[in-house]
């Protein structure tokens, strides 16, 4: 796993990446430059270069991989922006864009501020995995060709509205349970227990049992739904639901190793939060 730097100062990586994030995002500023005579491509080709060119004067390695990566999520959060008032059949796009950027940046940056031991180039999870970045791709194309061939598809606004609330939800309950677990949580299932580790059972975790993976479960869905992505929708929901329960069986056989009796009482009390998902079963 790709780490940060070993002597860093508490909190550095979280100040870095925001900097970092918010100058991406100035990519806002362009209507500017268009407007006072700079082509649209050529403005933006200069901004990226000019871009990466202070990063890689302003740091180095390790710090410098921080920072093109919160700088990418952040200019892509201030496309999504731009795209989101064009007023065009891309509008919604642009909604995914602002979200799918937000998403993998406040990964980062909320390991960063709570957990920062485990903190390392992944928790900004844009290597999730194959199958991720195969799914990602297949939406992009399913709206695309959609949109030039069927484009009154794509202005279905109380639709996309729908799933912009199911991000917004599951965005927020995610971080919500990231922060209640604290220093538990990790973006890698642990199979040996560390001295630190409890079992969280108080705030979000008193309504599921695993919070965290009923936003991301809500959020990809919702991701979908906005972009009014009939084939990706039916093949996210049956795609992650799969993952959710191999995961949660997998996850809740080092938890029960782990917290023992304490676990099971816990499991028999709060539901996992997925639809028809009941988690590893146990014989008595």
């Amino acid at each position: 796993m790709a780490g940060c730097a070993a002597r860093a100062p508490p909190g550095s990586e979280a100040r870095l990446s925001l900097a970092t994030f918010l100058l991406g995002a100035s990519v806002l500023a362009l209507p500017l430059l268009t407007r006072a005579g700079l082509q649209g491509r050529t403005g933006l080709a200069l901004y990226v270069a000019g871009l990466n060119a202070l990063l890689l004067l302003l740091y180095r390695p390790p710090r410098y991989q921080i920072a093109i990566r919160a700088c990418f999520l952040g200019f892509v959060f201030g496309c999504g922006v731009l795209l989101s008032f064009s007023q065009s059949s891309w509008t919604h796009f642009g909604w995914y864009m602002c979200s799918l950027s937000l998403f993998h940046y406040s990964e980062y940056l909320v390991t960063a501020v709570n957990n920062p031991k485990s903190l390392s180039l992944d928790s900004f999870l844009l290597n999730h995995s194959l199958e991720y970045t195969v799914a990602a791709l297949s939406s992009w194309i399913e709206f695309t060709l959609e949109n030039i061939f069927w484009p009154e598809l794509k202005q279905i606004t109380w639709l996309s509205i729908t799933g912009l609330l199911m991000v917004v939800f599951g965005e927020c309950l995610r971080k919500a349970a990231m922060f209640t677990a604290g220093s538990n949580f990790n973006h890698v299932v642990q199979n040996e227990k560390s001295d630190t580790h409890t079992l969280v059972t108080s705030g979000v975790y008193a309504w599921f049992r695993h919070p965290s993976y009923v936003g991301w479960f809500y959020w990809s869905i919702g991701t979908q739904v906005m972009l009014c992505n009939p084939i990706c929708g039916v093949g996210y929901a049956l795609t992650v639901w799969r993952f959710f329960r191999d995961r949660i069986e997998e996850e809740e056989i080092s938890l029960i190793h782990f917290f023992g009796e304490e676990y099971l009482e816990y499991k028999k009390r709060v539901p996992t939060g997925l639809p028809f998902i009941k988690g590893v079963k146990v014989d008595l």
